[in-house]
């Protein structure tokens, strides 16, 4: 082991999982940094914190191989302390202090005054809306409020994350202002349940006005809406989107799946004729408007006309951007009762009949983008492209636009005008006018 040095030591933060995490990994950031400490985003650094994710199996085994990593580098003398905290670590605290030992505290969902302590320093309740940004300096994450109160029988979320809890408007305003004058100029509105929003703190749906509010923040250009709940969805909210430039054509909506007896299993709260009615009032409102969607293929129970049902749906809508997941069996979670009797190599079979249907659908949505012109925000330079998005596109999941570094200098972050020249099932090609 190596002796501990009396220099400030570099607190190393890890991000696993979804955005949520992101978001509450630079929050973290934000406050150690406020307490003047040296912090790092999946760098070196002396003391590393795991922001871990219990999801699903595949989430679960990654935190668990990244805690063992860490553990196996204390013990090398490469790193003096390892903390764990996030979804992971709230769902199974007990069983990770009993199995993983060496780990020096672990750490729920919301205990961040806790393990700020364990580093150190304090927790500063005047930090309203400070974070460190991981993202590329054009888009963050803003997340609206935190857990969820919806009764989905496959979801752990609730177990981790707890009841529903908005943030109030002002705040987040304030929050917006302050990526605004970072230099961020696009929004992704992240919660568990968008749809929810407002309904325990103004006694209604308030997404609507929060988008009103949220348009009125100079410097920001585009607002985007993740994860949205189908079942109540606030229909004014597409009012604001058909009349608001800033807020993107664009919608998050995981719909899971659409057979009855299997949406009822799930408790999802819906049919597949009230799902049809909903996406069709949303193409109405606004037209050309990009939904992506996530299924769940191999659910208890689902049957092989199940599947043929979704899957046949899936070719009818034309999603413009869609995720497919296979069940995972959730201990504590409601489906948990049920027989998790799809066998494993069906559940993989059915997601890639999915993802191929819709690999076919996106190519021939994009071929019709030939020759077209869409404004583009550039992300990245990678190889020889710098990499962009249209306002039809979120960041690492859906469509890119890739330009030929060689046609000029472009900058990161912003906005320019593009003729598509070239489309593949998930990539578009275009020159810059």
């Amino acid at each position: 082991m190596r002796t501990k040095t009396l220099k400030k030591n570099t607190i190393n933060v890890v991000t696993l999982g979804c955005s949520k995490n992101v978001y509450d990994s630079e929050v973290l950031m934000g406050q150690l940094r406020a307490n003047d400490m040296d912090v790092v985003h999946e760098q070196e650094g002396e003391v590393v914190v795991i922001n871990t994710c219990g999801f699903i199996d595949n989430a679960k085994e990654e935190s668990v191989n990244t805690i063992l990593e860490y553990v196996q580098k204390k013990e090398e003398g490469l790193v003096d302390k390892v903390f764990v905290t996030g979804c992971l670590s709230e769902r199974y605290k007990p069983d990770l202090q009993k199995e993983i030992p060496d780990v020096d505290q672990y750490f729920g969902t919301t205990e961040l005054p806790s393990l700020l302590k364990a580093l150190g320093a304090d927790y500063k309740h005047e930090l309203v809306g400070e974070r460190l940004t991981t993202t590329p300096k054009n888009y963050a994450y803003l997340k609206i409020a935190e857990g969820c109160d919806r009764p989905c029988s496959f979801c752990a979320i609730p177990l981790m994350r707890g009841k529903h809890r908005s943030k109030p408007i002002e705040d987040l305003v304030t929050e917006a202002e302050k990526l605004s004058a970072d230099g961020v100029k696009e929004l992704i509105l992240i919660a568990q349940d968008l749809t929810y929003y407002g309904l325990d703190l103004y006694k209604e749906r308030k997404l609507a006005d929060l988008l009103r509010a949220l348009v009125q923040v100079e410097g920001i250009e585009w607002i985007r809406l993740h994860y949205a709940f189908p079942t109540g969805f606030p229909l004014d909210v597409l009012e604001v989107m058909r009349e608001e430039d800033k807020v993107c054509n664009y919608i998050d909506i995981p719909l899971q799946h659409i057979a009855d007896p299997i949406l009822k299993s799930m408790r999802r709260g819906t049919t597949m004729a009230k799902t049809n009615r909903l996406l069709d009032q949303f193409r109405e409102a606004v037209p050309g408007m990009a939904i992506r969607t996530t299924l769940i293929v191999g659910y208890p129970g689902e049957t092989e006309e199940d599947f043929q049902l979704l899957k046949q749906w899936v070719t009818d809508q034309r999603f413009e951007r869609l995720g497919c997941f296979t069940y995972s069996h959730e201990e504590n979670t409601h489906a948990y009762q049920l027989e998790d009797d799809v066998p494993e190599e069906v559940k993989m079979e059915r997601a890639n009949a999915i993802m191929e249907v819709q690999s076919q659908i996106s190519w021939e949505l994009n071929q019709q983008k030939i020759g077209q012109e869409f404004r583009v925000v550039i992300d990245r330079q990678e190889g020889g492209y710098y990499v962009g998005r249209t306002e039809f596109d979120s960041p690492d999941v859906d469509n890119e636009v890739l330009i030929p570094t060689a046609d000029g200098y472009l900058r990161t972050g912003d906005f320019y005008q593009v003729r598509i020249g070239a489309a593949e099932d998930f990539d578009l090609y275009g020159k810059v006018l």
